[in-house]
């Protein structure tokens, strides 16, 4: 298992449900733990850290300059990560058909890819502050996977253009995309992480 991750088994002991929780640019497999927490108590918990350093700061993937992506590296650090959460499924006994991604920032942008290019690894996302990763070159199957994005309306990395190609990406794959706008910048806000927990109980319950 070749990605420095924390694992919290379910409270329940059954780990039927996981949340894989993606950071952003210069954070760790522990920055999004206590989301995790509060958006599903008794989920187990995956939390990864990206493999690239960019000025020492942990990402998923490469990047030429501020949003735009090395496509190439995107590609492949996709795929790497969809075998380790493969192989994370078997080592902790998750159930393949419920891991839900919760993202941010760059960690959303490498979820986005994933159910683009590896569309049977996740049951479903929350993708905070999404852009566009790639167009894949082949729309994929994502009909019946529930994807929340939150994005910023004043998102000075994020234009509202990018937030809306890519949820029109994911519903031309018959993804169910609910994009909720905030009236604010690149961070995050309480209001739409009670949002966020609404929206997750309905899948976990």
């Amino acid at each position: 298992m070749d990605f420095m991750h924390k694992f919290i088994p379910s409270s329940t002991g059954n780990n039927d449900t996981t949340l894989l929780l993606l950071h952003g640019t210069g954070g760790s497999e522990e920055d999004l733990l206590p989301l995790g927490r509060f958006l599903a108590p008794d989920a187990a918990m995956l939390g990864v850290r990206g493999k690239v350093l960019e000025g020492g700061m942990p990402r998923f993937f490469r990047r030429l300059s501020e949003g735009v992506f090395d496509e190439e590296d995107l590609i492949s650090r996709t795929h790497e990560l969809a075998r380790f959460i493969e192989e994370a499924t078997q080592t902790y006994s998750l159930n393949p058909k419920r891991i839900i991604a919760v993202g941010y920032s760059n960690g959303a942008n490498i979820a986005a890819s994933m159910l683009l290019l590896e569309p049977r690894i996740l049951s479903a996302a929350i993708l905070l502050r999404a852009m566009v990763p790639l167009e894949p070159e082949e729309i994929p199957d994502l009909k019946n996977i529930p994807v929340l994005m939150q994005s910023g309306r004043n998102d000075p990395i994020v234009p509202a253009s990018n937030s809306e190609r890519l949820a029109e990406l994911l519903k031309e794959a018959g993804a169910e995309v609910t994009l909720n706008w905030q009236n604010t910048g690149h961070g995050l806000a309480n209001p739409e992480l009670v949002a966020a927990e609404a929206w997750i109980r309905q899948l976990v319950v």
